[in-house]
C-alpha cells in the first residue's frame, strides 16, 4: 500500500469516526437548545462561507451554464433535503437507529445506479439488497413500538435522508468527473441554503441564543467544522486515490461508533434516557444491513 492510499484510508477512517459520533452529539442539543430547522440553517450558512472561502483562494474554475440545473438538484438532495430529514429524524429517534438505517445508503445507490446510470445488478447485489433492506425495514417498523428513544417517524425521516443522499451520489457522479470537487460542493451548499432559507429562516431568527451554554456552542462547532467541513474534505481527498465503493464501505463503522457512544451515555451520563436503545433486535438489524451492504460491495471473483 503506497503512502497516498494509506493516507486516503486514514482520511476515510477520520471522516467516519466523525460521522459516527455525530449521531449522539447533534441530538444532544435538540430540541431543548435549538430547533432542527435552525440547526440546519446554521450548518448550511457556515459551510457555504467556509467552502466558498476555500474556492476563492485555491480553485479558479467556472461552471458551464448547462450544468447548473444538475448542481441545483444536487443541492436540493445532497444538502437541503438530506440535512433537513436527518436533523428532524435524529431529533425524534435513537442515534443507534439512525446510524444503522444510514448504512443502507450503498443499497440505495445501487438501485438508483441501475435505473439512472444503467449499471447492471448481479445476483450477489440483488441478494445484498434483499438482506440489507429487510434489516432496515425491521428497524424502521420496530421503532413504532420499541422502548428507549426509538421512533417510527424519526426512523422514516432518516431513511428518506439516506434515499436523498443516495440519489445525490448518483446524480453528482458525472459532475465529479468534470469539475473539481470543491467547486461542486461550494455550489451545492449554496443552492441548498437558497432552497431551505425561505422555510427555516424564521426558526433561526426565533432561536434564543441567551440559553446557549459553552457546550451548546461546542456541539454546533463540531457539527459545522467536523461533521460537515472536515468530513467532506477528508472524503474528497480520499476519492483521489481510492474508489467510491471503498469510500462507501467505511460507513460500516458508523453504527459501531454510535453503539459505543450510546453505551457511554447510557451508563455514565443519560442512563434512563438511552439505557434501552441497544438491544438484540437492533444488533441483529445492524448485522443484516452490514451483511447486505458487504455482499453488494464485494468485488466479483476473477477466474484464471
Amino acid at each position: 500500500m503506497n503512502s497516498n492510499i494509506y493516507k486516503a484510508h486514514v482520511a476515510l477512517l477520520g471522516a467516519n469516526l466523525i460521522y459516527g459520533a455525530n449521531y449522539i452529539i447533534a441530538k444532544g442539543i435538540m430540541p431543548e437548545k435549538i430547533n432542527p430547522n435552525a440547526f440546519v440553517f446554521m450548518r448550511l450558512a457556515c459551510c457555504v462561507i467556509l467552502f466558498w472561502f476555500i474556492k476563492f483562494l485555491f480553485i479558479k474554475e467556472k461552471v458551464e451554464q448547462k450544468d447548473f440545473l444538475r448542481i441545483a438538484l444536487c443541492g436540493l438532495l445532497g444538502a437541503a433535503a438530506n440535512m433537513l430529514f436527518f436533523f428532524h429524524g435524529i431529533n425524534l429517534t435513537s442515534p443507534v437507529d439512525a446510524s444503522i438505517i444510514m448504512t443502507v445508503t450503498p443499497v440505495i445507490v445501487l438501485i438508483f445506479s441501475f435505473f439512472i446510470l444503467k449499471e447492471p445488478i448481479t445476483k450477489n447485489k440483488l441478494l445484498g439488497i434483499i438482506i440489507g433492506g429487510i434489516g432496515a425495514l425491521i428497524l424502521i417498523l420496530y421503532g413504532n413500538n420499541s422502548a428507549g428513544t426509538s421512533s417510527f417517524l424519526g426512523n422514516l425521516f432518516v431513511f428518506i435522508n439516506a434515499t436523498c443522499y443516495g440519489l445525490y451520489l448518483v446524480i453528482v457522479k458525472p459532475l465529479m468527473k468534470k469539475y473539481n470537487a470543491i467547486t461542486i460542493i461550494s455550489w451545492m451548499f449554496l443552492f441548498g441554503l437558497m432552497f431551505v432559507t425561505p422555510f427555516i429562516l424564521n426558526d433561526f431568527t426565533k432561536t434564543n441564543f441567551e440559553y446557549f451554554t459553552t457546550s451548546t456552542y461546542l456541539v454546533i462547532g463540531y457539527v459545522v467544522l467536523f461533521t460537515t467541513f472536515f468530513a467532506y474534505l477528508f472524503n474528497i481527498y480520499a476519492l483521489n486515490f481510492v474508489s467510491p465503493s471503498v469510500t462507501s464501505s467505511y460507513i460500516y463503522l458508523q453504527p459501531v461508533i454510535s453503539f459505543i457512544m450510546v453505551g457511554i451515555y447510557a451508563y455514565i451520563f443519560m442512563k434512563d434516557k438511552y439505557a434501552q436503545d441497544i438491544n438484540l433486535i437492533k444488533i441483529l438489524s445492524c448485522i443484516m444491513v452490514i451483511i447486505g451492504v458487504y455482499i453488494i460491495s464485494k468485488p466479483p471473483k476473477k477466474f484464471a
